[in-house]
This record gives C-alpha cells, sequence and structure tokens, in this order.
C-alpha cells in the first residue's frame, strides 16, 4: 500500500486550488481579527490626544529594526517559493530557515522592547493605550511564532522534495503577518 497525496493539494473545485482556497479564508478571519483591533486603537487615538505622549514611550529604533527584519524575511520566504517552484529543495529549505531566523530575531527584538517597557513601568495594565499596544503586538507575536513552527514543519517535506506547493501558503500566510506589522508599525511607533 503506497502512499497517497491528499486530495486537498491537487483539488479545485473553484478554479483555485484548495489549499491556497483554505489560506486565504484563514487570512480573511485574521483581517476581522486585526482589522477590529486596528480600528478600535485608531477610534480611541482620535478621541484622546493624550496617547501622543504615551506613544512617545516606545522605542521607534526597535520598531524600526523589527520592520526591517520582517520586510528581510518575506524576501526569504519569497526566494524560498521561487526555489521550492524549480524544484531547488535544498535552496528552498535553506530560504526557509533563514526566514524562521528573521522570525527569532523579531521575537528576541520584541522580547528586549517588552522587558524595557515594563522596566519603566509600562504594563497591559498602565492605560488604554499600552493595552492597546501590548495585546495588538503580542497577538502579532503569537502570528509570527505560529508561523515559524508552520515553516519548520514544512521544510521537513522541502528537504525530501515533497509538498512543495506549502511553500506559497506558508509565504501567504507570512506576507500577511508582515502586512500587519506594516500597519502597526506607523501607528504604535511613529504616529506621536
Amino acid at each position: 500500500m503506497g502512499f497517497h497525496k491528499p486530495m486537498a493539494t491537487s483539488r479545485s473545485a473553484t478554479g483555485i486550488p484548495t489549499g491556497r482556497l483554505a489560506v486565504w479564508w484563514v487570512l480573511a478571519s485574521e483581517i476581522f481579527i486585526f482589522g477590529g483591533l486596528i480600528a478600535g486603537y485608531l477610534l480611541h487615538r482620535l478621541g484622546t490626544p493624550e496617547w501622543a505622549d504615551e506613544a512617545s514611550h516606545t522605542n521607534t529604533i526597535a520598531g524600526a529594526v523589527n520592520t526591517f527584519v520582517l520586510l528581510t524575511s518575506s524576501l526569504f520566504i519569497v526566494l524560498a517559493h521561487h526555489a521550492a517552484e524549480h524544484k531547488k529543495t535544498d535552496v528552498a529549505f535553506k530560504y526557509i530557515w533563514y526566514t524562521i531566523g528573521c522570525g527569532l530575531i523579531f521575537l528576541l527584538v520584541k522580547s528586549y522592547e517588552y522587558t524595557s517597557e515594563i522596566g519603566l513601568g509600562y504594563t497591559l495594565l498602565t492605560n488604554v493605550f499600552w493595552s492597546f499596544y501590548y495585546t495588538s503586538t503580542g497577538l502579532h507575536a503569537c502570528h509570527v511564532i505560529g508561523g515559524m513552527v508552520i515553516m519548520a514543519i514544512i521544510s521537513l517535506d522541502v528537504k525530501k522534495g515533497q509538498n512543495l506547493q506549502r511553500v506559497e501558503l506558508i509565504g501567504i500566510y507570512w506576507h500577511f503577518v508582515d502586512v500587519v506589522w506594516i500597519f502597526l508599525f506607523p501607528l504604535l511607533y511613529i504616529a506621536k
């Protein structure tokens, strides 16, 4: 009895492979989560001028470094996808792990930020601004961790030359995570 490829990788009732369609459905739900959080933040921000003072305590340099790291990680996952499309599995594997490495750097910088801010007395309970800050960046960090775990799992198949279409799927998800950060960075770090 041989191994059979799961139907979800090749089946398509809509003209879109079901795996890709599933990722887009997941991202649609994530848009509602982050969109609601960002909309709530903007409504509170516009009605609360003192938030500008609170935002001045975020570490803009750390946020900028993390923006650069995530944009670089997006390049790496694109290169991994390109390599996978051309059946260059060793190259795809390498770029997936470069992406994971960037995710780890992002989390280390975020940990440094959290430690510094909490050390200065800015916690989740300090006020509404810091509640939004920790909730949105923490939720984003959870998505980074999830993406890293999925990439690590996918990389094992990529190394064997199997299920290479999954590189594209995790790439779509990873780009979404980066786009969310592109919204969070100016709102939480620059708009002071």
